[in-house]
C-alpha cells in the first residue's frame, strides 16, 4: 500500500479525535496543537471525555472549531472515558490521543491517510517523552515544528519507536499489536466498535489488551514515522517500573494468552484460553464424546476450552420419557458437561474463536494425543503459518486455525469465497502428515486397563499416511467408534 503524500491529497474521511482527561493540566496545549493541524478542519472533530474532574472541565479559547465536552455519567478510567467518546464521535475514524500530548501539525493527516487506502489497519504515531516545559497554548498553536517547543534531542524515546526500527516498520514483527501501547493510535470506527471497545475492566494495560483483540480481529498495524508527538511528562514505568509490571500482569495474563510468559503457574485456569477446541457431536454417541472431550483436557497444553457443536436447542425441558427420549444420546451429554466451565455447548461454532488466539477442528471419533495440540501450535508458531492442516489417512484432516488469519480473510473476503484460499495468501496453509502429532506408543507399551470413565480404553496405532492394519479392540465404546479405521485405534493418542 501506498499512502498519498503529505500536503499533496486531497482529504475525504472525518476524524473524531477522542482525549480522555482527567483534570487535564496541559490540555490547553494538546487543542491548541489540534488547532493548527493541516488536516481539513470541516472533517475533523475532538471530543474531550471529562472522566469526573474536580472541578469540571472548561474548554479553553484555543481549540478546534468543532470541540466538544462530553461528560462521563457511568463509570470511570481510562477505557471507559474512551469509550465515552467513542460513542459520542461522528467521525468515519476514531484517533485517540491523551490529554498530556502535543502533536506535530500532520499528525492526524499522517495517521489518516492510510485509511483512505483501505479499511482494515490500525495506524500508530511516534511519541517522545519530555519534562514539561513552560508553554502557551499561543505559542504551541503558531509553531511550525516540534523542535521549535522543545528539546527533541533531550527527549526519552519510546520503546515503541526502537521496536518499529528493529522490526522494518513492523514488517517482521510476530506480534505487532505489542507496540500499539495507547495514544496515538488512530482506526475505524466500525472495527473499534466490532472488538467491543477498550475493557473498562482492565485499569492497567488496556491499551495492550486492546491491540490484542485487533490483532484477532484481523487488522494491518502500519507505524507512521511521520505522525510524531510529544508526551509531557515522563511514563509511569520510568517514575516506579517495578511496581507498573506488577500491575498489568494480571490483566494481561487473563487476556492475552499470546504472553506465554506469564501463564507459568501450574494448575490455573485463565479467562481467555490459549486453544479452543471445536468438535462437532452431532449424531455422535455419548461415549465417543466423552472420550474425546477427556482426551481433550488431559493434553500436555491444558490451557485449553472445548466447544461441543450440536442441535443443543432441540432439546426441550418438560414433560417427556426419561429412557424414550429421541433425543437421549444428546441430552445426556448435555447433562454430562454442563457444569463444566471448560466446555461449552453451542449450535454453531462462531466465525473466528476470538478472542483466543488459536482454534483446533478435527473429527470428534479421533481423540487427541497428549503431544497434538502443544506440537501443532509450536509448528505453526515457527513460521506464523494461518491454518496448519494434518492430512487423516481416511481422507478427512484436522487443522489448527491462527484467529488472525481467519479475522484477515473475513475482512477481506466476499460473500461465499474460500477463506482458506485468502489465508494461504496472507498468512500460508500447510499440510503435513499425521504421525508427529499423533505418534506411535513406544514398542511394549500395553493400553491403560480402563479410562476414567470405568470403561477399557479400546488399542489405538497413530494415524499415520500408510494404511494401519486391523486391530481388533473390545466393544466396550459402542458400534459407532469401531466402525471408523480411526475410531478403532485408540490407546495411542492416550499413552504418552
Amino acid at each position: 500500500m501506498q499512502p498519498p503524500e503529505l500536503g499533496a491529497w486531497t482529504p475525504a474521511r472525518s476524524v473524531s479525535v477522542v482525549i480522555p482527561a482527567h483534570g487535564g493540566p496541559h490540555l490547553d496545549l494538546t487543542l491548541a496543537a489540534l488547532a493548527a493541524q493541516t488536516y481539513p478542519g470541516h472533517l475533523l472533530e475532538v471530543l474531550v471525555v471529562d472522566d469526573g474532574s474536580e472541578p469540571p472541565i472548561r474548554l479553553p479559547e484555543i481549540r478546534p472549531d468543532n470541540t466538544r465536552l462530553v461528560p462521563v455519567r457511568t463509570g470511570w478510567g481510562i477505557s471507559n472515558a474512551v469509550n465515552t467518546g467513542a460513542n459520542a464521535a461522528d467521525g468515519e475514524i476514531i484517533q485517540r490521543l491523551d490529554a498530556d500530548m502535543v502533536p506535530c501539525r500532520e499528525h492526524i493527516e499522517a495517521l489518516a491517510r492510510w485509511h483512505h487506502v483501505t479499511d482494515y489497519l490500525v495506524t500508530i504515531g511516534m511519541k517522545r517523552f519530555v519534562e514539561a516545559p513552560p508553554l502557551t497554548a499561543g505559542e504551541v498553536f503558531r509553531a511550525g515544528d516540534l523542535g521549535e517547543l522543545f528539546d527533541l534531542d533531550k527527549a526519552v524515546a519510546s520503546s515503541t519507536e526502537a521496536t518499529i526500527a528493529k522490526t522494518g516498520g513492523l514488517r517482521k514483527s510476530r506480534n505487532p499489536y505489542h507496540v500499539c501501547t495507547g495514544p496515538t493510535v488512530a482506526l475505524p470506527r466500525e472495527v473499534f466498535h466490532a472488538v467491543g471497545g477498550l475493557d473498562p475492566t482492565v485499569l492497567r494495560g488496556e491499551d495492550t489488551e486492546f491491540a490484542y483483540r485487533l490483532a484477532m480481529h484481523g487488522v494491518v498495524f502500519v507505524p507512521d514515522l511521520e505522525a510524531r508527538a510529544v508526551h509531557l511528562g515522563l511514563p509511569a514505568q520510568h517514575l516506579d517500573r517495578e511496581r507498573a509490571v506488577r500491575a498489568v500482569e494480571p490483566y494481561l495474563a487473563h487476556r492475552v494468552p499470546l504472553r506465554r510468559d506469564l501463564r507459568k503457574d501450574r494448575g490455573r485456569r485463565w479467562l481467555v484460553p490459549y486453544v479452543e477446541i471445536v468438535l462437532d457431536v452431532t449424531d455422535t454417541s455419548e461415549a465417543v464424546v466423552r472420550q474425546a472431550v477427556a482426551a481433550a483436557l488431559d493434553g500436555k497444553l491444558q490451557d485449553v476450552a472445548v466447544t461441543l457443536v450440536g442441535p443443543w436447542s432441540l432439546l426441550r425441558d418438560g414433560r417427556r420419557s426419561v429412557l424414550g427420549d429421541p433425543c437421549f444420546e444428546l441430552r445426556l451429554m448435555r447433562d454430562l458437561f454442563a457444569h463444566d466451565e471448560r466446555i461449552r455447548l453451542i449450535d454453531e461454532a462462531a466465525p473466528t474463536p476470538a478472542p483466543a488466539p488459536f482454534r483446533y477442528r478435527g473429527p470428534v471419533d479421533v481423540p487427541l494425543h497428549r503431544a497434538t495440540l502443544e506440537r501443532m501450535v509450536e509448528d505453526a508458531q515457527k513460521d506464523l503459518t494461518g491454518v496448519l492442516v494434518v492430512d487423516l489417512p481416511d481422507g478427512r484432516a484436522a487443522r489448527l486455525e491462527r484467529t488472525s488469519a481467519l479475522g484477515r480473510a473475513l475482512l477481506l473476503a466476499e460473500p461465499g469465497e474460500d477463506l482458506d484460499e485468502i489465508i494461504a495468501t496472507t498468512h500460508g496453509v500447510r499440510h503435513v502428515a499425521p504421525d508427529r502429532y499423533w505418534p506411535p506408543a513406544p514398542a511394549g507399551t500395553a493400553a491403560p486397563a480402563a479410562s476414567s470413565a470405568g470403561q477399557a480404553r479400546p488399542t489405538m496405532a497413530a494415524p499415520t499416511a500408510a494404511k494401519a492394519a486391523p486391530v481388533t479392540v473390545p466393544d466396550t465404546v459402542g458400534q459407532e467408534a469401531e466402525r471408523s479405521l480411526l475410531g478403532r485405534l485408540k490407546s495411542a493418542l492416550r499413552s504418552n
